[in-house]
């Protein structure tokens, strides 16, 4: 008997807990959609086929920089009130704040291009339309993601949210297929190294398609309104809960992204095969492990396509209005973000070499978002009691001067 009596209060005492923690769930889940991408696609799979489980370790350690990134993001929001835009156009000049607005607009460009392509790719490898036809209905089927997004926020995060448990449940079924091997597996996941100068160039490529600016942005304007602290104690009891948001989705992304490469190299890697288009990669998923899993994989590009790509059209309504405090329709935005890769797909060009380039491109911004938001989680007058500690702005310093390293060598190796 009383044993069941204990039984009974542990269950109420956990559905009260996941009473009290719901309402905190959600910013990071859609903020982790742009850590699965296409442009991860390419860029894993390229990884796994030709260097195996080696570069599995730079999954980890990216969304380990990510998930300290994130939490810094979510943090300002919650100290301040103001998203990271917002702060940098109170701190900095108006033409050092139009130059970030720039930026940043080009950086979400170019993740548009990997997200509709990439949706637009998905579309085509399931429903066996043309490329163009596939681009329409990847259009249609972000603009109905966006009318969610007129609802609230709350019914888009729990879409968003939804469809990231489709890839993730996609990609742990394709895993399991492909039966990879433990040891090497485990090697490559706890032993950092390299295998020439190609190695480093796709490790650059994964950190640059794992950490993304527009993620950076869009996550403080997420958390700077949802709950409001009324002082210092409720803000930290707030954030609190924001990092176990942040831990889940998370490590959710980071197992999506290690899959890519683990079937990679499971499939690719160990019959000789190196695969850098995803069309291909479709085709020879089909032949190994059957008609089933291609189709999952085409489900998975097509979901994270079609969810990554909403999220970064709102990402650039929060940096339009935050750094020069004007606004267009969210619907004009996508229309208009919508039409490079439009064009891409009109004028034939190799589409997962188009993925990999945009990577290439969103490197270059990442510094930008990562500076502001670490000079301002380390300012104790703006963040008062949530003011980074003196070891977390060092690893945020150390994670910076890496990023902007391998952004350099990206640079040179890509351009020289």
């Amino acid at each position: 008997m009383l044993n069941e009596v204990e039984s009974i209060r542990t269950h109420r005492s956990m559905t009260q807990k996941l009473k009290t923690l719901l309402p905190f769930l959600g910013p990071a889940f859609v903020a982790s959609v742009a850590y699965i991408d296409p442009g991860n696609y390419a860029t894993n799979i390229a990884a796994g086929s030709q260097f195996g489980y080696l570069l599995l370790w730079v999954i980890l350690i990216a969304n380990l920089m990510a998930g300290l990134i994130q939490t810094l993001s979510a943090k300002i929001g919650i100290a301040t009130g103001k998203n990271l835009p917002e702060i940098c156009r109170d701190r900095f000049s108006k033409k050092t704040a139009i130059f970030l607005w720039i930026q940043a607009e080009l950086m979400i460009m170019a993740t548009d291009l990997a997200e509709f392509v990439g949706a637009a790719l998905g579309i085509y490898l399931v429903f066996d339309v043309t490329l163009i036809q596939a681009a329409l209905l990847a259009a249609a089927g972000s603009f109905a993601i966006l009318e969610v997004q007129r609802r609230g926020y709350r019914p888009l995060e729990t879409l968003v949210t939804g469809m990231l448990l489709v890839v993730a449940l996609a990609f742990a079924i394709q895993t399991f297929s492909a039966q990879p091997e433990v040891k090497p597996l485990l090697s490559g996941l706890l032993i950092p190294r390299f295998d020439g100068t190609e190695s480093i160039l796709l490790a650059a490529g994964i950190l640059g398609a794992t950490v993304m600016p527009h993620a950076i942005y869009l996550h403080s304007a997420l958390t700077q309104r949802r709950i409001k602290g009324k002082d210092v104690v409720a803000r930290k009891r707030i954030m609190k809960f924001e990092r176990i948001d942040v831990t889940i989705a998370m490590v959710l992304a980071g197992a999506i992204n290690a899959s890519m490469l683990i079937i990679a190299a499971a499939v690719f890697y160990k019959n000789g095969m190196i695969v850098n288009d995803l069309e291909i990669a479709h085709q020879q998923f089909d032949s190994f492990l059957g008609s089933p899993i291609a189709m999952l994989f085409g489900i998975g590009l097509m979901v994270a396509g079609l969810s990554s790509a909403s999220v970064g059209t709102l990402a650039g309504d929060v940096v339009m209005q935050g750094y020069i405090q004007k606004h267009i329709p969210i619907y004009v935005r996508r229309v208009i973000t919508m039409a490079p890769p439009l064009l891409l797909i009109l004028s034939g060009v190799n589409l997962s070499n188009a993925l990999v380039w945009s990577q290439v491109v969103l490197s270059f911004g990442i510094s930008f978002a990562l500076i502001p938001l670490l000079l301002f989680t380390s300012n104790k007058e703006l963040m008062g009691g949530l003011v980074n500690h003196r070891f977390t702005t060092w690893i945020g310093w150390g994670i910076t001067a890496i990023v902007i390293a391998l952004n350099l060598f990206l640079i040179v190796q890509t351009f020289i």
